[in-house]
């Protein structure tokens, strides 16, 4: 069918749509009538089918279920309903009437139905712009503004510390090297222990109570031998003679000499470290030299060559003082507190963490959507707008009909479980800046940039990604570094899952069924088993937060309420325009 064709027959049937049931010789009181009839009918058939929907099906409801059916012998050959119905097919008026239907129905060029669809598009693009406006007979067209999605974005668990933090100062302190000087003088003396006249020496039995000390010896006088040039020999020496250096003079004896000498000692003078090596919140971290030039030094006139003269030895200090960190998450009116856990298995708990429940912050406005003119549905030319009314069960079918879906993708056949999670955690300073636990109250980007720049790992990285997406439970956090009995560091830990349902099915049915998390340091994040899933009740879960997304995946104009304004406007072109001239 040509383009030209088309539109004619298109303004042909919308202007008689539009003549009225006048033009067809109908009775008004009769269309009334049939209308009403229609209505009621409509009414107790909707009303049958919500009742049988609700109703748990049983034998005797099922229409020809009891006795044995005719049907029972089709269950050994499947086969024999295709040729039955073939054979059927021939002679059955309904059948007959849809084949002649599609050999007869008119046939519609590819270019006109490519041109239909681009307009179609432009006006789904504005819906206001083409279906709004007056009408032909002066009156205003109306749209109605669709309501915002009722459901919320999701919550999410902040957490604050408060407790006992661990305060920590850095002090030093220097360390010199002193060196002295000590002169002596020594007093030598020469003795023998046998012949000591004859060797012209003192006795050694002098200075058995002295502070001598033998530094060596030599021979005695010779007792038999030539002395006399020029030859001299000695066949036989003397008793040899002992040389002694004494601390102090002798009395009675000989006095050979004296001898001066000099002796050096040093030692570290760590006084001033005194105070920090005995506290014991201090402990010592690095000792540098401070002073090594010159590293000869004259000292009381005797040069002294040592390679370091002074060291700083640093320390690093830590008490323990109350502090809390909650004032913001306390003020913030999106956020209430629900509960508070140590993180340590002390008592008294030296540190708690506080959670709230916190809404996750919106994200742009979403963009207004209109509903125009209502549902028009017309026989013969008699038209009846359709009073929609919700369907307030279809978001509790979408829910269970993806549980179903969710269920068959997550069944581990090994251990016959469902929606089975992943441990995954990350760490943060107590009352510190360091926080690698970031989730859903911050974008994903730029802070997942930010957190490789803080220096978290990859799977930090990864769990923030997760948890922002909406797809983690926060279990809770536990003491993983502690510094003089005081926790510095925590571990917070989640269970992620393949579907933001899946969380929500966790979360809501461990309750149902009293199965509760386990304690941060041991949760696996275990499924649910074939038994315990059969006992959840999906009806008594909140499933907003899914809601939310399946009304906006939806919401767009009503398709025939945009076609009949569509139908009118064009009609009424053509009556303002001589029927199409």
């Amino acid at each position: 069918m040509s383009r030209a064709r088309l539109s004619c027959a298109l303004a042909l049937s919308l202007f008689t749509a539009g003549l009225g049931s006048g033009a067809f010789g109908q009775s008004q009181t009769g269309t009334e009538a049939a209308r009403a009839e229609g209505k009621a009918f409509g009414g107790e058939v909707l009303g049958k089918a919500q009742t049988a929907a609700k109703t748990q099906p049983t034998a005797d409801r099922v229409p020809g279920f009891a006795g044995t059916p005719s049907q029972s012998t089709l269950f050994d050959d499947p086969d024999a309903i295709a040729r039955q119905a073939a054979t059927a097919a021939s002679s059955n008026e309904g059948y007959a009437t849809v084949r002649s239907s599609l050999d007869s129905r008119p046939r519609v060029a590819v270019e006109d139905i490519e041109a239909a669809i681009a307009g179609g598009r432009t006006i789904s693009d504005d819906p206001a712009g083409y279906v709004s406006g007056m009408s032909v007979g002066g009156g205003q067209g109306n749209c109605r503004e669709l309501p915002p999605s009722s459901g919320t974005t999701g919550t999410y668990e902040a957490t604050c510390n408060d407790g006992v933090a661990l305060e920590q100062r850095t002090a030093s302190c220097t360390i010199p090297l002193s060196v002295s000087v000590t002169r002596t003088t020594g007093y030598r003396y020469w003795c023998s222990d046998f012949n000591a006249g004859f060797n012209r020496v003192d006795d050694c039995s002098l200075f058995e109570q002295t502070s001598c000390q033998r530094t060596g010896s030599h021979e005695g006088r010779c007792l038999q031998g030539r002395n006399r040039p020029p030859y001299e020999w000695c066949t036989e020496p003397g008793e040899p003679v002992h040389e002694l250096l004494c601390d102090a003079e002798v009395a009675r004896g000989t006095l050979r000499g004296t001898e001066t000498s000099s002796s050096v000692s040093e030692r570290r003078d760590e006084s001033g470290c005194a105070s920090l090596a005995g506290d014991a919140s201090c402990t010592s971290t690095d000792e540098t030299c401070t002073s090594s030039d010159p590293v000869t030094r004259v000292i009381d006139g005797v040069s002294v060559t040592k390679p370091c003269w002074a060291w700083t030895r640093s320390y690093e200090c830590h008490r323990a003082v109350p502090a809390q960190d909650c004032g913001t998450l306390e003020n913030d009116s999106n956020c209430r507190f629900d509960r508070e856990e140590c993180l340590t298995d002390e008592v008294p708990c030296p540190t708690r963490e506080r959670i709230y429940v916190c809404n996750v912050p919106g994200g742009p406005a979403p963009e207004k959507q209109y509903v125009c003119d209502g549902d028009i549905y017309c026989i013969n030319g008699e038209c009846e707008t359709i009073d929609r009314q919700p369907n307030t069960e279809f978001k509790d079918a979408a829910v269970a009909l993806n549980a179903a879906s969710q269920a068959g993708k997550e069944f581990d056949p090994s251990n016959l479980t469902l929606f089975k999670g992943e441990r995954e955690t990350c760490h943060s300073k107590v009352f510190g800046i360091l926080n690698c636990c970031a989730g859903k109250a911050f974008p994903l980007i730029p802070y997942s940039q930010l957190l490789v720049a803080l220096g978290c790992n990859r799977e930090e990285v990864l769990l923030h990604q997760r948890d922002a997406q909406g797809l983690c439970h926060y279990v809770g956090s536990y003491c993983s570094d502690s510094v003089f009995g005081i926790c510095v560091t925590k571990k917070k830990a989640y269970c992620c899952f393949e579907s933001k349902l899946s969380r929500i099915l966790q979360e809501q049915g461990r309750a149902q069924i009293n199965k509760p998390w386990g304690s941060p340091k041991r949760e696996s994040c275990l499924g649910f088993t074939i038994d315990e899933f059969a006992r959840l009740d999906l009806s008594r879960m909140d499933f907003s937060e899914v809601y939310a997304e399946f009304q906006d995946a939806a919401k767009l104009p009503e398709e025939l309420g945009t076609v009949e304004t569509m139908q009118r406007k064009i009609a009424d072109f053509y009556v303002i325009n001589g029927g199409g001239r």
